[in-house]
């Protein structure tokens, strides 16, 4: 399996599935921090990011924003004082996508 830190995302093709279980359970390995979430049927991977202060999610905040122009993928994003919760998944799958777990692995890139 390639290393999902190194590799971009890529637009869904038209009508492509969501992942399948097994597609995620090889996945989430290399991206361990992040649990697999169920809202309204539509599996998310969710990781909440712990600071200091309000300034240092902030900018954290900035940083993961600047990574989602870059990849073309834009995570749902929550900054609170002394925390970031990230939410990624695809729309255009209406679940998770391979790109999900390159984006969370680049996210944790960020706060490493």
């Amino acid at each position: 399996m390639d290393n999902l830190a190194q590799m971009n995302c890529v637009r869904p093709r038209s009508g492509e599935p969501p992942l399948a279980e097994e597609e995620i359970i090889e996945l989430h390995p290399q991206v361990p921090d992040w649990e697999t979430v169920d809202r309204e049927s539509i599996q998310q991977l969710e990781r909440v990011f712990k600071f200091q202060n309000f300034v240092e999610a902030l900018h954290f905040t900035n940083e993961v924003g600047e990574l989602a122009e870059a990849e073309d993928h834009h995570p749902a994003l929550l900054t609170e004082w002394g925390k970031v919760t990230v939410t990624w998944w695809t729309h255009a799958v209406g679940g998770l996508h391979l790109n999900d777990f390159i984006a969370a692995a680049k996210t944790d890139e960020l706060y490493g």
